[in-house]
């Protein structure tokens, strides 16, 4: 949702160059003829290759790998190299724990984190920053927010809140049973922002962005954590049509979850009677929007958040100016059926504009 390495782990960490935009490469070349002219620490690694790790959730979630590739291009082209590694499973803490501690090994200037347990990570994040390393979150953000140096990222809880609205807005006065598929035990940060503001945006005005925690609801009759996964998805919709039968509105993670609840739904006859809301953006789940297995979905852009997020630690490299705070990377409600006061884009966008 990334040092020079013991041999037994060199295999999962994968070095490539680095890549960036057109405009950043720009910026970059002013930033190291400033640098030339401050301290003789800056001289030298504006000289020498930048080293940019990058450490995601998983290296088989499509938006993990969208990400990847937008880090391996701003890498290539701003002249950096690119160290990743991701965890086994989302939740794999100690895999990551592990990628930081190589990264600084291996000298990284920087790293970019989608951080699997937003808690667990914060001592490690401690020690790579203590170490002169910066660290900036993609994607999602650590707890406390403070524990990196900066922010790239979808607002998660804004895009809880559009599905929400846009829910609202199709159901109108009828009454709501609603089942939601949320990530894992754990109430990362994303977890809670998307859940909260999907209900926030469905009327609960107790569900704040600055809420601990999920925020109850009568409404809902079933909740199930499913992994972000398909499969995970499909059973975790089966028991909830098990425990509620009249289940008419559906708010998942993420779209494969979406999808694998579809398949629940429909092999029990049940896909016309439930409205299914979803976050990515991903293609294959705006082709899910487009086929009508999902009503609507928010669309964010991992690509955007790599490219960012590189450029801001070779910048740091080269001019010594840490990236600082929260960068707002865009959110866009995709849906084939717009509802009246709920900004939306249609299909066609969501596929000129989807990962994966």
């Amino acid at each position: 949702m990334a040092h020079r390495l013991p041999s037994s782990r060199r295999s999962r960490l994968v070095i490539a160059p680095i890549v960036g935009a057109a405009l950043l490469v720009a910026a970059l070349a002013a930033g190291s003829s400033a640098a030339s002219r401050t301290t003789p620490s800056h001289v030298s690694s504006a000289k020498a290759q930048v080293i940019v790790g990058l450490i995601t959730k998983t290296d088989t979630n499509p938006f993990f790998v969208k990400m990847k590739q937008g880090a391996q291009k701003s890498a290539q082209q701003l002249g950096a190299k690119l160290l990743t590694a991701a965890g086994k499973f989302d939740g794999d803490n100690a895999s990551q724990v592990t990628a930081i501690e190589n990264m600084v090994t291996a000298g990284a200037k920087g790293i970019l984190i989608t951080p699997s347990d937003t808690k667990a990570i914060v001592p490690a994040i401690k020690k790579a920053r203590a170490a002169g390393v910066v660290v900036i979150a993609l994607d999602t953000a650590t707890d406390p927010a403070s524990a990196v140096d900066a922010l790239f990222a979808t607002n998660n809880y804004n895009a809880g809140l559009l599905i929400g609205k846009y829910a609202k807005a199709k159901f109108g006065s009828k009454t709501a049973k609603i089942a939601t598929l949320d990530l894992s035990p754990a109430r990362v940060t994303v977890d809670v922002a998307r859940h909260n503001g999907f209900l926030a945006g469905f009327g609960n005005a107790k569900a704040t962005a600055s809420a601990k925690g999920f925020v109850k609801d009568s409404r809902i009759v079933c909740s199930q954590d499913a992994a972000g996964d398909q499969a995970k998805g499909q059973t975790a919709m089966e028991n909830c049509i098990q425990k509620s039968p009249d289940i008419n509105l559906l708010y998942t993670i993420n779209e494969p979850t979406a999808l694998g609840a579809f398949t629940a739904l429909k092999a029990a006859g049940k896909e016309k009677q439930v409205t299914i809301v979803s976050v990515d953006g991903g293609c294959t789940g705006v082709r899910g929007v487009k086929a009508g297995k999902i009503a609507a979905t928010s669309q964010q852009y991992p690509l955007k958040m790599a490219s960012l997020g590189v450029a801001a630690v070779v910048k740091f490299a080269k001019t010594g100016a840490k990236p600082h705070g929260y960068t707002d990377t865009g959110v866009t409600l995709i849906t084939g059926k717009p509802v009246r006061d709920v900004p939306s884009k249609n299909v066609a966008f969501g596929l000129a504009n989807c990962w994966g």
